[in-house]
């Protein structure tokens, strides 16, 4: 009998962000008297941290063609029917080998497309849970969810969050986990978001409301040169210096305010013809957006932490898959799933990541950046 998600849901509560802290102190209270097999994973994670802090976070040409799920200045296609359209969906599921009865972790619900499809496959025995750091999008996925065939646990957490989570339902290890590291074509279209450069929006860019950091408040208060190393080391602009001094100089008339005062600023400090701009359809603004948002939502630090920790929380067998959008991701995920290789911790199921079928970049053409990694812990 299928059992209504929204009374299933336990909420993170929203009037501060949990610390790393309180993350650690989850984890060392889980881990105390383990054994080696959480030893081991402590070593590993410590290896991960190592890898994730290094300047290998740069981002390579190829992730702003026209292709790129993340620009959101691509996205002319039609609104997918539940304001975005899962990737991989087959796939994804195959790769985590879902099975009746099993227990599994959907670490990014978004507008509930995975999580649906695991739903059906885990039937009226298993239990899917559900995170997801955008408050409106685990709405929308809660209601989708009142008519699934499995127990479901909802949370307005992000995935950084994870052992919390877990600990909240009283389950230290499940059977598969699954993150989709794309956003929702909805928070692109949404103007409200912030996230887009075509429509005028608030300078806001965050999916959790509970963080504190808005890009307005990077553009306005950063000085030159933290704003410069920004946009080169998140996203590889190189006009990095020239945007940053542009937006200094304005800010010091006006505040900047509005998606479409930043864009037209940084439009005005690249220059329109040169190398890496003639001949494409690339609008300048889009790594200095992609830059400010990976920034406000700590993608880079929570990635890293979910990285670090779901290891741990999977059973022996239990599959674990990443879908990324960029090199950003997609290398970290690889070179995360490599070291726990190394280590004994997990297996690597796909040795090359897997890409979405032409029929599928045809019928959703946002789809065609994806990368789907998958390990299995040993």
């Amino acid at each position: 009998m299928a059992v209504n998600a929204s009374k299933q849901q336990i909420q993170v509560p929203h009037d501060r962000s949990l610390t790393r802290a309180d993350c650690g102190n989850i984890g060392r209270a889980t881990r105390r008297g383990a054994g080696l097999k959480l030893q081991l994973a402590r070593r590993v994670q410590s290896g991960i941290s190592n890898i994730l802090r290094t300047n290998e976070y740069r981002t390579l040409p190829g992730d702003f063609q026209e292709k790129n799920g993340h620009n959101p200045e691509f996205m002319d296609e039609p609104e997918p029917e539940h304001g975005h359209e899962s990737v991989m969906l087959a796939e994804t599921i195959e790769a985590l080998a879902v099975r009746p009865g099993a227990v599994v972790v959907d670490c990014t619900v978004g507008r509930g497309g995975h999580s649906v499809a695991v739903a059906a496959a885990l039937g009226p025995e298993g239990k899917l849970i559900g995170l997801d750091a955008d408050p409106r999008n685990i709405e929308y996925a809660r209601t989708r969810l009142q008519t699934a065939g499995c127990p479901v646990h909802l949370f307005n957490a992000n995935f950084s969050e994870l052992d919390l989570v877990l600990r909240e339902v009283g389950i230290p290890q499940v059977d598969a986990l699954l993150a989709d590291l794309g956003l929702s074509t909805n928070q692109f279209l949404t103007p409200d978001y912030g996230m887009s450069f075509s429509e005028q929006g608030p300078l806001d860019m965050r999916i959790d409301p509970r963080t504190r950091l808005t890009a307005s408040q990077i553009v306005n208060r950063f000085g030159e040169r933290e704003l410069a190393d920004l946009l080169y080391h998140l996203s590889d602009e190189r006009f990095s210096r020239r945007i940053a001094r542009k937006i200094v100089e304005a800010r010091k008339v006006s505040p900047i305010k509005s998606t479409s005062d930043l864009a037209e600023l940084v439009r005005s400090a690249v220059p329109s013809t040169g190398a890496g701009r003639a001949g494409t359809r690339i609008d300048p603004a889009t790594r200095t957006f992609m830059a400010l948002r990976m920034k406000v939502n700590e993608e880079v630090e929570n990635l890293s932490r979910l990285l670090e920790v779901a290891p741990g929380h999977l059973k022996p067998g239990g599959r674990m898959a990443v879908i990324s959008f960029h090199s950003v991701e997609d290398r970290a995920v690889k070179q995360a799933f490599r070291f726990a290789e190394q280590t004994g911790l997990l297996k690597v199921v796909t040795k090359k990541p897997l890409s979405p079928s032409d029929l599928e970049t045809a019928r959703n053409p946002r789809a065609r950046s994806a990368k789907l990694r998958v390990a299995e812990k040993t």
